[in-house]
Parts: structure tokens; C-alpha cells; sequence
């Protein structure tokens, strides 16, 4: 069953007197419960591609569907809580706050929901086990390496159990060590936990952790990465 349905979706930007076109007529569906690399070249639309599946932007035409919502027309305060409910976002810098620890970074999330403060320290508890940090919760991010603080962002990701994960270039700021690391842990995710994992990368070795690959090149589906 698809999770994510695009259908003729592109995306333009005035800049000036020029509209530069980022995305043209897209037609994608992911199955729920696929992982799936996004190759392509620097300013192909690889992010931005990211940004509409995970309702941060809106398409200039076309349709976007992602678990069962209709994003296009959505306000930006029912985008907000549709996205609480069904994304996780992983980045390459892992936009943590340098000031709490890591339990605190993994609460965030939840300090939208109704949930008491002792369940959203246990839910991040349970989290931080998931990606292997269950000791070092309460350590600052300053106090982790790269890896281990992109595992507490990975940790914040999945939370509130979100369907989708979005990643953009996950693994572009670590070593290859650590980026295998990383990787097999979203392997893990997608395998175990059943996350639906879309994924940006440059990097055809990190691309071959996912299912499969498609390739974007000048704002078009191309082929099929090999």
C-alpha cells in the first residue's frame, strides 16, 4: 500500500524577473515500508523534493499525498500537527540544543502532545534505547561525538512513532565508520519498527543500506539508481 503519492507535482521560485523551475512534473509512490535513497547531483531538487513528502513546503502544481492526507491547500498550523503525528526528521547537522541533555533534546517532540512529563521522559527513555544511548541520557550534546549525537537526533526522530522518516544526508557530516553506524541503524528502523524511510544522499555506499535508489537530475526523475 503506497504511503507517499505524487502526481505531477512541481515545484518553481521567482528570483527577480526569472522563475527558476526545481521540480518539474514529478509522478512518485512509495509503499509503505520501503526504504528509499534520493541520488542526484547538487541542485537537482533532491531537498526540496524532501521538503514537500514531509509538508515543509507546498508545490507550485500538482498533488501530494502522504499517509492518507491531502497536503496541498493545507494551512501551515494543520500542516504543523499532521507532521507531529506522521514525520520524523533527521538531518545532517543534528540541530540539537547544546544547553539539554539528551533526554531532554529527544523530549522536545512531545512537549506538543498532552502526554505527562513523566511519560515523555519514559518515551524518550525507550527511544534513546532504540538507537543505543540508553547511557548517556543525560549527557549534554557537547559531551557526545558525532555519531552519538546524530543518534539522539535519530532518537528525537522517532519519538512520537512517526510512519515516515525523512533524512537529509544523514550521514554527510561523519566519517565512513560512523556513517555505517548510522546507517544500519536506520536499517534497523525500517526492518524492526517498520518506518517508511526516505532518504537524500550523494553518496552511492550510504544509498546501498536502502531497498532501492531513484535518481533526480535537473528537477526530473531520470532512472533508477543501479
Amino acid at each position: 500500500m503506497a504511503i507517499v503519492e505524487l502526481n505531477q507535482v512541481s515545484r518553481h521560485f521567482t528570483k527577480g524577473r526569472e522563475t527558476v523551475e526545481v521540480l518539474n512534473h514529478i509522478d512518485m509512490s512509495i509503499e509503505e515500508g520501503d526504504f528509499l535513497a534520493l541520488m542526484g547531483p547538487s541542485g537537482s531538487g533532491k531537498t526540496t523534493l524532501l521538503n514537500l513528502i514531509g509538508g515543509l513546503d507546498q508545490p507550485t502544481e500538482g498533488s501530494i499525498e502522504v499517509a492518507g492526507q491531502q497536503l496541498v491547500g493545507l494551512s501551515g498550523r494543520k500542516l504543523a500537527k499532521w507532521r507531529s503525528r506522521n514525520i520524523g526528521f533527521i538531518f545532517q547537522f543534528y540541530n540539537l540544543l547544546p544547553i539539554l541533555t539528551a533526554r531532554r533534546n529527544v523530549e522536545l517532540p512531545l512537549l506538543l502532545t498532552r502526554l505527562s512529563g513523566r511519560q515523555r521522559k519514559r518515551n524518550a527513555d525507550v527511544a534513546l534505547t532504540i538507537v543505543g544511548l540508553a547511557n548517556r541520557a543525560s549527557h549534554k550534546p557537547g559531551e557526545l561525538s558525532g555519531g552519538q549525537q546524530q543518534r539522539v537526533a535519530i532518537a528525537r526522530a522517532i519519538v512520537a512513532d512517526p510512519r515516515i522518516l525523512v533524512c537529509d544526508e544523514p550521514t554527510g557530516d561523519l566519517d565512513r565508520e560512523t556513517a555505517d553506524e548510522i546507517l544500519d541503524l536506520l536499517e534497523l528502523l525500517n526492518r524492526e519498527h517498520g518506518k517508511t524511510i526516505i532518504m537524500v544522499t550523494h553518496d552511492p555506499k550510504a544509498a546501498r543500506h536502502a531497498r532501492r535508489s531513484l535518481y533526480l537530475d535537473k528537477g526530473s526523475l531520470v532512472r533508477e539508481a543501479a
